[in-house]
């Protein structure tokens, strides 16, 4: 599924005036990652918003639905918002606030080691087993 790219140049302006943000592409969408954590991103013209457990219920009474994963399950904590409540850019720079002030909350995320150290690391635990 393809993404609004118009939506996304005005996400990507509101994300970057708050934090330094890393763009992903990703199923189809894009994602914004602020201190490494997602906060919010496009699925074609809906935004998801990653939002704390306390603001997710007043999330859903704005307007926003639930996020569910490929297996139907809730995603809790991540809401969608409906491309037609975005038209307005406050109310855009609303919602994206909401997933980059959570992301800026936490820690950052250590960096990953790379695949080939990764499949090296896996080659010798498997090996310590047998």
């Amino acid at each position: 599924m393809a993404f609004d790219e118009v939506l996304a140049a005005r996400v990507r302006a509101i994300v970057t005036g708050f934090a330094p943000a890393e763009e992903k592409r990703m199923f189809g969408g894009v994602a914004f990652t602020v201190n490494t954590h997602m906060a919010c991103g496009l699925i074609g013209d809906d935004l998801m918003v990653r939002v704390r457990e306390e603001d997710y219920e007043s999330a859903l009474q704005r307007g926003a639905t639930e996020m569910t994963a490929f297996s139907g399950r809730p995603m809790r904590g991540f809401v969608v918002v409906p491309g037609p409540m975005l038209v307005d850019d406050g109310e855009l720079g609303a919602w994206v606030a909401q997933g980059v002030h959570w992301a800026q909350a936490r820690p950052p995320k250590a960096p990953k080691a790379p695949k080939a150290q990764q499949a090296q690391q896996a080659q010798q635990a498997q090996q310590s087993r047998t």
